[in-house]
């Protein structure tokens, strides 16, 4: 796809990954781009900057999504590329212990990562079946191709993420509908500032989210279903499906070489 003369949407777009998206769709000359953020302030200073539109919004709430996509559909016409962006991370409480996040984290995690994807497709893939055509991308991570150490609820989440995008490639790609899953590593955003700079996602190098803006265009426009970032992804899920004990076990080894231990 090429997002020139497009009609976008973004949401989680008032900073990181999402506001740089929404920059560089902009920049791309979008006919349109919609910010969506729950950060209602936020969302409106990128949408000003760029020219374009801002909707305050939960994206847990389903109607409210619907109502959305139903208003942008109803005034412009169309959604060209919806950007399933927003996402939210928490590491373990107890870095020995996968389990020992409550449930309440879970259920955000849940909501935001894995929902959010279902709520956005059941609004837009209507239309854009009618319409013979569209795009979904969704900001996943690598953690739901790989794991992320310390983080079960991010990478299980992550990992349904995952699992959605393909059911809707699958479902959908007959009536036209293109699908791909952002998947990067360490990029420099206040979630993984929040996981400090020696976090394991960052040792292939932090990316800027322009950097990752720039593979999203390269991604959209070769059609792939994977976009990766960095590039090191595609080796370790390749390795991973290979030989998925060899593979635990090295991730065992760097998590104890994270955590300052040794390996069994």
């Amino acid at each position: 796809m090429d997002v020139k003369d497009k009609v976008v949407v973004v949401t989680g777009g008032a900073d990181g990954i999402g506001a740089a998206l929404a920059r560089r769709f902009a920049k791309a000359s979008a006919a349109q781009v919609v910010v969506v953020d729950r950060n209602g302030e936020g969302a409106t200073a990128v949408a000003k900057e760029i020219g374009g539109e801002a909707v305050a919004l939960d994206v847990t709430d389903g109607e409210a999504m619907a109502a959305m996509v139903a208003d942008i559909e109803a005034r412009h016409g169309r959604i060209d590329l919806f950007v399933s962006n927003a996402g939210v991370g928490d590491g373990d409480p107890d870095r020995n212990n996968a389990a020992s996040s409550p449930d309440a984290v879970w259920q955000r995690a849940w909501s935001v990562n894995v929902m959010a994807h279902v709520h956005a497709a059941r609004a837009v893939t209507p239309g854009m079946a009618a319409r013979g055509g569209g795009y979904i991308l969704n900001t996943v991570s690598a953690a739901g191709l790989l794991s992320q150490i310390g983080g079960a609820v991010y990478s299980t989440t992550k990992h349904a993420a995952v699992g959605f995008a393909e059911s809707l490639a699958i479902t959908h790609g007959d009536q036209g509908i293109k699908v791909s899953i952002l998947c990067p590593q360490g990029v420099d955003t206040a979630m993984l500032r929040q996981g400090g700079s020696g976090s394991p996602q960052s040792l292939d190098g932090v990316l800027t989210p322009d950097e990752v803006a720039e593979s999203v265009i390269a991604g959209l426009a070769a059609e792939n279903f994977l976009i990766l970032p960095h590039a090191e992804v595609l080796t370790y899920l390749q390795r991973k499906a290979g030989d998925y004990d060899r593979w635990l076990g090295g991730m065992r080894r760097l998590r104890a070489k994270v955590m300052g231990t040794s390996a069994a």
